[in-house]
């Protein structure tokens, strides 16, 4: 399931990203890559706050709609 639609507060593993390279990139960079867990801190109108590692992260709903969880 995309990251937009993850239960607020448990935790997850990243499946798999739907993006271009440069996205990709950049959110390796961030810490969100195949494998890596991820914790919705909340979700409002498609924009996801997120705990990865031991960081927030806000990212909007295009972005949070290539991170696909489960």
């Amino acid at each position: 399931m995309p990251l937009v639609f993850a239960p607020v507060g448990q935790e997850m593993k990243v499946v798999k990203i739907v993006s271009d390279d440069k996205t990709k990139k950049h959110l390796a960079n961030l810490g969100i890559l195949s494998g890596a867990t991820i914790t919705v801190v909340s979700s409002t109108g498609g924009n996801v706050v997120c705990i990865v590692k031991d960081g927030r992260l806000a990212l909007d709903r295009n972005v949070s709609m290539h991170i696909f969880v489960a």
